[in-house]
């Protein structure tokens, strides 16, 4: 019997060459307090510690590879500091819902309206849906009707992005809040 292997965990590597790692002859050096040029590893290596910084390889693919003396750590943090405020600055679509049933009388309607307004203004997307329990399947039109209905009322307020569609006991409509200048 054939024993699986079990496939080889990778260690989490640094996304850059530092110190000893850089293999190439010589480098092209820069950084604060170096001055710019193009000196052996060994020397470049030597002038890192002097620093007690780091020797990081920033452009491998370069001829000679470029690299910088700083601190690395504090460079990795800062670069996650970074993403964690451009990823937080990404917006997140939240989605509100409003159920209505096949006859769902005015005063109802007029009130979970008035709801889909606040969530339009608030720029949320809204998710209006009729839910037929029953035979009250039969009222399919009422229910289209009572969402176009909906849709054309808040036309200032919102984009319809898709039209009323019936899916199983559910006839569901989407609309996305318009960009407010």
């Amino acid at each position: 019997m054939r024993r699986r292997q079990q496939p080889q965990r990778r260690e989490i590597r640094n996304p850059h060459k530092i110190n000893g790692e850089i293999r190439a002859p010589e480098v092209r050096l820069v950084g604060d307090n170096v001055e710019v040029g193009i000196y052996p590893i060994r020397k470049a290596l030597e002038k890192a510690n002097e620093l007690e910084l780091d020797l990081v390889e920033i452009s491998p693919k370069a001829a000679p590879p470029v690299c910088k003396i700083m601190d690395y750590k504090k460079f990795l943090y800062e670069q996650k500091k970074r993403e964690k405020a451009i990823k937080s600055k990404a917006s997140k679509v939240v989605v509100k819902e409003i159920r209505f049933g096949p006859q769902t009388d005015n005063h109802d309607y007029e009130f979970k309206k008035k709801h889909a307004e606040k969530f339009l203004k608030d720029g949320a997307k809204l998710k209006a849906y009729v839910f037929f329990k029953g035979r009250s399947i039969i009222y399919k039109d009422q229910g289209e009707i009572l969402l176009l209905r909906l849709a054309q009322e808040l036309e200032e307020l919102g984009k319809v992005e898709q039209m009323p569609k019936l899916e199983g006991k559910r006839m569901t409509m989407f609309i996305a809040p318009k960009k407010t200048k």
